[in-house]
């Protein structure tokens, strides 16, 4: 892809678009710390969310939940340039071009979950889910106020640090986000073990921000109002 195609090329690619859409969910894969590479489709990052998206469409209403991922132009955060983050506001602009202004759940997955959590200040955005996200010391939380975020950590990671994970939904929390993080004991970077738990929570937690009217599980109740991680 050069570089025409790179600036004009969308960064949302809807996956499931209803008649009529009152949400959507937009899913984000990893990537790197710094790579200038162009990101694909068939790059393991981006294959690892597949069966998030799988389980999502099983988990959602097809008649009115549009299914989205955010396509990135390159496969690094790539320092102070957040590029991830610009492609994601870029998706979320689509979006709302696509469909109106409807409320949005984030989903994703390290990287991609550093550039879910700093998204979402956008207006229509209602809450994230981040899967072992990548949340270094000082990163920003002010723009989580009043947003609901659910942070999945393995416990066995070796690539992002649950421990920071569980100091960025601390300082979330006081700033004013409803945020709580759930522990997958044993779990991998990859969410490879365990994956069927990795799916499952996360869809629950999705369908439940998108209607939250509904009873969440005691689980979702227990990690987004205890300090602490609670293990899954």
């Amino acid at each position: 892809m050069n570089t025409h195609d790179e600036a004009s090329a969308k960064a949302l690619v809807v996956r499931r678009r209803p008649a009529r859409a009152r949400a959507a969910v937009l899913v984000l894969h990893g990537g790197r710390a710094e790579s200038r590479r162009t990101a694909r489709p068939w790059h393991l990052a981006a294959l690892r969310m597949r069966p998030f998206l799988r389980t999502l469409e099983s988990r959602t209403h097809r008649d009115d939940v549009l299914l989205g991922q955010v396509r990135y132009r390159r496969r690094g955060w790539n320092g102070e340039g957040a590029e991830p983050l610009a492609d994601t506001v870029r998706a979320l602009a689509e979006l709302r071009e696509l469909v109106g202004d409807v409320p949005v759940v984030l989903l994703g997955h390290s990287m991609g979950g550093r550039a879910a959590l700093r998204a979402a200040d956008a207006p229509q955005v209602r809450g994230v889910v981040a899967l072992a996200p990548w949340c270094p010391p000082g990163e920003p939380v002010a723009q989580l106020r009043d947003r609901h975020v659910l942070v999945l950590h393995g416990s066995r990671d070796r690539i992002t640090d649950p421990g920071e994970s569980a100091a960025y939904v601390s300082r979330a929390r006081a700033a004013g986000a409803r945020a709580g993080m759930l522990l997958v004991a044993g779990g991998d970077h990859a969410m490879l073990r365990h994956h069927g738990r990795w799916h499952r929570t996360a869809a629950s937690a999705v369908a439940h921000l998108l209607a939250p009217g509904t009873a969440p599980s005691g689980l979702f109740v227990r990690a987004t109002t205890s300090v602490d991680p609670v293990a899954l």
